[in-house]
């Protein structure tokens, strides 16, 4: 790959300042699809009118947690921060490791289905984001 010029850099550190590093990182960033399952614990949600807010094809956010029942826990996040649920304890001992390895996961809601009564099964999509 070649050098870039004095001009190509004059343009880039423009495009940085101008419209921020983040425009310039954005499209160099991709999210693979890893695994598909569905968000465990929403029966024990404190604030269950965080499930009236969501839609298919909402992003999530996935952060570790410590958890006493679980060693291996993942919290699934709103895109606004809210708690969701969790990735199911059968689904998440590769996640953990690669979280815990550094690794930058999200996910992103598939479908809802009403299951009867309050219940909703809420099915996601998990993603590695690689640069």
């Amino acid at each position: 790959m070649g050098e870039l010029t004095v001009s190509d850099k004059a343009g880039l550190v423009s495009v940085a300042a101008n419209q921020g590093l983040d425009t310039m990182i954005k499209p160099l960033v991709k999210e693979i699809h890893l695994f598909d399952t569905y968000v465990a614990g929403t029966s024990f949600l404190k604030d269950k009118s965080v499930l009236d807010d969501i839609k298919p094809g909402d992003k999530l956010t996935l952060r570790r947690e410590d958890n006493k029942f679980d060693s291996k826990a993942i919290l699934v996040l709103t895109g606004d921060g809210k708690k969701l649920g969790y990735i199911p304890e059968k689904d998440n001992g590769i996640f953990s490791r690669l979280m815990d390895a550094g690794k930058m996961l999200s996910a992103a809601i598939s479908e809802i289905r009403e299951r009867g009564g309050d219940f909703r099964q809420i099915s996601i999509g998990i993603y590695l984001v690689d640069f």
